[in-house]
């Protein structure tokens, strides 16, 4: 599967005329618990040529595409990427930390590991998985629900949870992140992990009353001390200045 998504990844250089910079693996792939009708979820950073810049009109930022293989591609354009990254977006941390790469330029990945570790701001980064953890609890209530839903709120409330207690970028593999929880929420998240590694994404599961239960008290934990946490730093003129260098590399 790899060779068929390098192959695709220079197919959309050639056609959109851009350069790839760092492509990596990520959804619940990366995260660590797929199930065997996961999609690969491809995201990239690219650049165009240094006189795209200089057009006047708005230009699209970002390139998807879907395949009948299953590959869902998405990346942003290295101006819209380095915005972000001023905000600490926490996608695109993800994508700089991520340990499932398929493509990158070893120099970049660093320089932008190290100014995503610089800008880094645990208050904005915090909610934005606060925020992704509360958009799954309704479904999380249910009498049945879909494994995907229980274990992107875990993620991401751990995550959140993760910034609050180390005030550092949280690690994108879910098992870096689950000592976090108690003993007895651990050992019912391996059960569940290997029904959902056996099972397709539609597969719906009786509600688990202590995962759930669980999942509410960490959000609310999480929503009262992420407000607390620190803003990031401002680092626009180095952002800038890393980006006209990068687009006028030859």
């Amino acid at each position: 599967m790899k060779d068929l998504i390098l192959q695709k990844l220079k197919t959309t250089e050639e056609e959109r005329h851009v350069t790839i910079l760092h492509a990596v693996e990520s959804g619940s792939r990366a995260w660590g618990f797929a199930s065997p009708d996961s999609d690969f979820d491809i995201r990239f950073i690219y650049k165009h040529p240094a006189d795209h810049y200089l057009r006047l009109w708005d230009k699209p930022d970002s390139i998807e595409f879907m395949t009948g293989e299953d590959l869902d591609g998405s990346g942003w354009d290295l101006a819209k990427t380095l915005k972000l990254l001023a905000k600490s977006n926490g996608a695109l941390i993800e994508w700089l930390f991520s340990k499932d790469v398929y493509l990158q330029h070893t120099a970049f990945l660093k320089q932008m590991q190290s100014l995503a570790t610089e800008c880094f701001s645990p208050i904005a980064t915090a909610y934005h998985y606060v925020s992704t953890s509360q958009n799954f609890m309704e479904v999380c209530q249910a009498e049945h629900i879909k494994l995907k839903s229980y274990f992107y709120a875990l993620r991401a409330a751990l995550a959140a949870k993760w910034i609050i207690e180390y005030d550092t970028v949280p690690p994108v593999p879910f098992a870096e992140l689950l000592p976090l929880a108690p003993e007895n929420i651990r050992e019912k998240v391996a059960v569940l992990l290997d029904v959902k590694t056996n099972h397709g994404e539609k597969y719906l599961h009786p509600n688990d009353a202590e995962v759930s239960e669980y999942l509410v008290k960490l959000i609310q934990y999480n929503s009262e001390y992420a407000q607390k946490l620190r803003a990031g730093k401002k680092m626009h003129r180095v952002l800038e200045e890393f980006f006209v260098e990068e687009i006028t590399k030859k």
